[in-house]
């Protein structure tokens, strides 16, 4: 399993001009699922991407997360990740 993480202030997703997700500020993650890949390793990325301190305190230090900040997610399917 590979993900692509993006702080976004807005994210959408369309399929065909009509909008089918989308979120406000937080982040935007593209994952790619592997054949060997299970419940458990999906668990194990929302953890590990829910928690990332990639997002700045009042200081201006980036010990933030998205559970910190009470953010937003938009969790993209993206098999190209997984490409040779």
């Amino acid at each position: 399993m590979r993900a692509v993480v993006q702080r976004v202030s807005e994210a959408s997703v369309s399929v065909g001009g009509e909008v089918v997700g989308r979120c406000g500020r937080g982040l935007l993650v593209l994952v790619g699922v592997g054949q060997s890949d299970d419940e458990a390793s999906a668990d194990r990325l929302a953890r590990k991407v829910s928690r990332l301190r990639i997002f700045p305190d009042a200081e201006g230090r980036f010990d933030r997360s998205l559970l910190d900040t009470g953010g937003e997610a938009l969790v993209v399917s993206q098999f190209t990740l997984l490409a040779d």
